[in-house]
């Protein structure tokens, strides 16, 4: 026991070290982590990026597999112009819903095989305006005027 107090009292001296200093700080590496006080454990996940896209489906012929194409806005690395850029990701879509051409949303998940770690989800439809061409023209009858093409032949 003494003999270790003896040590521990004992100062090592050298150019290097700029003085006296005791043993006891020369044994244990110091680091910029272990000098800072750890921060307590907040219950607040940690925020990822992408964690869900939106995309068309461009192929649907596997069973439980979509193939969903993203296309995202980036600026060109020299001109600084906005291009598209896509991508391809596989989906699952456990009831073979989705045909090509629809519009859906994926989710990340937990990997469900080699290349899928996507669940694809249903968008609902936007309200788009109906082609004129559908619609039929409404003319005021308040002339009493028929038009040519309601005139009886």
């Amino acid at each position: 026991m003494s003999l270790t107090s003896s040590f521990n009292s004992l100062t090592l001296s050298s150019p290097f070290l700029h003085g006296t200093t005791p043993i006891s700080h020369l044994s244990k590496p110091t680091s910029v982590f272990s000098l800072q006080p750890q921060k307590p454990f907040t219950s607040v996940p940690p925020i990822r990026a992408m964690r869900s896209m939106q995309g068309k489906v461009v192929c649907a012929t596997n069973d439980k597999t979509v193939s969903v194409e993203v296309t995202r806005l980036a600026a060109h690395p020299i001109y600084k112009g906005r291009i598209r850029k896509k991508k391809k990701f596989q989906a699952h879509d456990p009831e073979n819903q989705f045909k090509v051409g629809d519009i859906v949303q994926l989710e990340k998940s937990r990997p469900i095989s080699k290349t899928k770690a996507f669940i694809a989800i249903p968008v609902p439809a936007r309200n788009k305006k109906e082609n004129k061409e559908n619609q039929e023209v409404k003319v005021p009858q308040e002339l009493g005027i028929p038009l040519e093409s309601q005139q009886p032949a």
